[in-house]
């Protein structure tokens, strides 16, 4: 009862809502930002909401150690329960860190069909994973084929996979090389804005393309939030 009362809490509600109900089951997103926007953060919303929605989640890193994508999870949990203390608060975490793989790897000599191949392990080995966030890649490493590799994985287990990269434009075209962007069904774009604080944008999600909304970082949480 308590990952449900945390899951319908969760940030992401707040961009399923706007959203269309969000990324499904075998469909690829895509956060992009400037250095020190809040990708990561991002990225771990969407990841906490696979595990509170009590399922099994791969978090995969090319720019972060373990000990610090730990944090970033320890955190999003304490500010998602914030709004109502659980009393069972430390079994509920060591609940969801059960249903969390976390892997790092080098993409100078791991790519994006090498992570596949991990996946499709983990799945031999009996984890059922749901969703997967792969963190810090460089598009100037990857291939065509490494992407076809993960959307045709996503698809088949039908797993949501959230991917993060650094983007300094808001044009959807210039997310990620053009053979590429194809294959992600929702793009999402952090903007920094004076007036408002980081905007979350999403440039892309399905066939409704663009999506305007009021989506944006709470300053101090780095919540997504519509408020």
């Amino acid at each position: 009862m308590a990952k449900q009362e945390l899951f319908e809490r969760s940030p992401v509600r707040a961009f399923d809502e706007v959203a269309n109900g969000g990324l499904k089951a075998g469909e690829l997103g895509l956060v992009t930002a400037k250095k020190g926007l809040g990708k990561t953060s991002v990225l771990v919303q969407f990841g906490m909401d696979t595990l509170l929605n009590n399922k099994q989640l791969v978090h995969v890193s090319f720019d972060q150690k373990s000990d610090n994508v730990i944090s970033w999870y320890d955190g999003i949990f304490t500010e998602i329960s914030k709004k109502k203390p659980l009393p069972n608060a430390a079994d509920v975490k060591e609940q969801l860190n059960r249903n969390r793989t976390i892997l790092n790897f080098n993409q100078d000599n791991f790519n994006l069909e090498k992570v596949v191949n991990t996946l499709n392990a983990l799945k031999a080995g009996g984890i059922g994973v749901a969703g997967v966030v792969i963190d810090g890649v460089d598009f100037a490493k990857v291939k065509e084929n490494d992407i076809q590799s993960v959307a045709s994985y996503a698809k088949a287990a039908k797993v949501k996979v959230w991917i993060s990269a650094t983007s300094d434009s808001e044009d959807l075209e210039a997310q990620a090389p053009k053979a590429i962007l194809p294959y992600f069904t929702a793009v999402v774009h952090l903007v920094a804005s004076k007036a408002t604080g980081t905007q979350v944008k999403i440039l892309k999600m399905g066939k409704k393309g663009a999506i305007d909304s009021n989506l944006k970082l709470d300053s101090k949480t780095l919540l997504i939030t519509n408020k």
